[in-house]
Formats: structure tokens, sequence, C-alpha cells
């Protein structure tokens, strides 16, 4: 029976409407702005005004998802990625990239930071085969490509570094084994193909194991919806993560770089090479600076296949230094 005007409501209904608001507030931001377009009748004075809000909120997200989908349907790199069989259309931005300087060979061992959903991986994985290994970090879980070795952790953990950098110590670890019929011993393509390349050196003395150091690193963000897009089998879609505040990516993309380049000074062998996205602003000047004293050429690129409208670009730093002092490097500019 309808509460007549004016008369306050019984602590019942209070409660019972009060119970509605935290169960949905504990939803998504979609499904909570379709639930209180249901439940808005409870709240007759504010009823209009209300719906009138929510439309206008669904219509903005309906019509940036119809852009964003339309883009995709329409993007030549996306199809050809579908076509080839790759993870994602970034596979393009490395090829790219690869085509041009020169990156990999066989036998190298690689470790591609931010690897999900694997693009990257699978092009290192296949432009250093045979007997090349690549070893991919993520914090978002991932299907790994055939044949790459992942770990699921936070790179900015000390601990997830140490883990990675034991993993690499290992010259066997993440190659490719076969058995020998002959004596019965399972074995690494390593083994059977040893050369002086694997001998002790200089660089695997002082732990420096690593040819390629990829870095395609952005900060995560919570995921509050989409969960029926099988993100877990298929993160990709859920790594839309830029926040659309130019100074925050700017920033936060400087801090995964630099975090890169210190692992990179660690476990890079003289000679190796260093890849990594940034977004573009008044930092990357002095990231630029601290990349040309750990290698002999650095260039700064943005790929084809970059989206024209994104801030993105990649430094590429081509053959690390010998002498390169971690002082002179990381020192403050």
């Amino acid at each position: 029976m309808p509460r007549p005007p004016g008369t306050a409501p019984d602590s019942q209904s209070h409660l019972a409407r009060s119970e509605i608001v935290g169960h949905v507030r504990a939803l998504s931001n979609n499904i909570r702005l379709l639930v209180m377009a249901l439940i808005l009748p409870l709240w007759p004075s504010k009823r209009i005004k209300c719906i009138c809000h929510v439309q206008q909120i669904l219509q903005k997200r309906l019509s940036s998802s119809k852009r964003w989908q339309a883009r995709q349907l329409n993007d030549h790199f996306t199809r050809e990625a579908a076509v080839q069989g790759l993870k994602s259309r970034a596979a393009f931005k490395l090829l790219q990239i690869d085509e041009k300087y020169r990156l990999f060979r066989k036998g190298q061992t690689v470790v591609d930071l931010g690897y999900a959903p694997g693009s990257w991986s699978q092009v290192a994985m296949t432009r250093t085969q045979p007997n090349g290994r690549v070893l991919g970090v993520d914090i978002i879980p991932s299907q790994p490509p055939k044949g790459v070795s992942t770990i699921q952790g936070n790179f900015l953990d000390p601990e997830v570094q140490a883990y990675v950098r034991d993993f690499v110590r290992d010259p066997r670890r993440g190659r490719l084994r076969y058995i020998d019929n002959r004596e019965g011993i399972v074995e690494s393509i390593v083994d059977a193909n040893s050369s002086g390349d694997l001998h002790l050196t200089d660089d695997i003395s002082n732990e420096r194991t690593v040819d390629v150091v990829l870095s395609d690193m952005s900060a995560p963000w919570t995921q509050t919806a989409g969960f029926w897009k099988r993100s877990l089998s298929n993160p990709y879609n859920r790594m839309m993560n830029t926040s659309g505040m130019a100074f925050r990516d700017h920033a936060g993309s400087m801090d995964l770089c630099r975090a890169a380049l210190e692992f990179s000074y660690e476990v890079l062998k003289n000679g190796g090479h260093f890849v990594c996205k940034f977004y573009q602003g008044a930092e990357d000047k002095d990231l630029e600076k601290q990349l040309k004293l750990l290698f002999h050429k650095v260039h700064r690129i943005k790929p084809e296949s970059s989206r024209s409208e994104s801030k993105e670009a990649f430094f590429i730093g081509l053959d690390r230094k010998p002498r390169a002092t971690k002082e002179e490097v990381f020192a403050s500019p």
C-alpha cells in the first residue's frame, strides 16, 4: 500500500533501501548504473533528474565503445594480426623496430617485461630460433605463446627481479630440450650445440646473460567491468590502461622505463640491446641522456603501426657499452 505524502518511511523500509544501496555499491560501474535506473522509483522526487544523468553516462560510454570497436574493425594491423595468428597488433611495432635495427639473432636470450598478451614474445621467439629462449614477465595472468617461459608477478618487486635473474643465470633453463635415443639422456639444445659463446666470460662472471631486454610495460588499472570478455584467457581485453591524463601516463611510463633500465644494467651483456615503450613528455629527454651513457647508439622511434593520435613512442638502445658504471648512468640529473 503506498505511503501517504509527508509521512516518514518506516524503519523496515529504510533498512531494506540501505541494504540495496550497499549491494549496488559493490557492483561494477556499468552494472551499478543499470541497477540504479531500476531502483530509482524508491526516490520519486529525484527520479527524473537521476534517470537523465544515467542516460547521459550510458550514452557516452556506449558511443565511446562503438568508436573503439569501429576503429578496431577498420584497422589494418588489427586485421593482419588476426590473420597471422598474432596475439595483438602490437607485434607489428616490434617487427618494424627489428626490421630497422636488427635486434634479434639465433640463440639469443630475451627478457620481455610486460609481455601480456604475448605478441612481443611471439616475435622474439620466432626471431631467435633455433636455440633461443624468451622469458616474459607480467603482473597480469596470461597464456604464454608457444615456447615462451613466463613469470607472473609485479616486476617492481625486488623478489620478482631476483627470480628473473636466477632464471636467466642458467643458460640451459627455458630452452627446448630433446631426448638422445642412443643413450636415453635428456639434453638441451645448448648442450648439443655448445660453443665458445657459452664459455665463462666477463659477462657471465658478472651474471650478465641476457642479449635483449624488451619493456612494453604500462601501469595496469584495477578491472571493474568486462569480466564476461574472457579477460583472463584474453587479457588484451583489459589492457587499455592509459588514464587519459597525459602527465600521469608520461610520469608512470618514465618510472617503468627507469626500472627496466636498472634491471638491464644488471643482466644485459656487453653489446646487448634495450627497447622500452614510453609516453612522451617533459622527462623523456633525461631518460634519453641516461640511455646514451649505457649504449653506443640510442634512437627514438614511433613505428608506423603505432596509432597517430597516441603519445606512445619507443627508445632503442643498441650495443651496450662495456665500461659504463652504474654511478654515472643513474646519477641524478
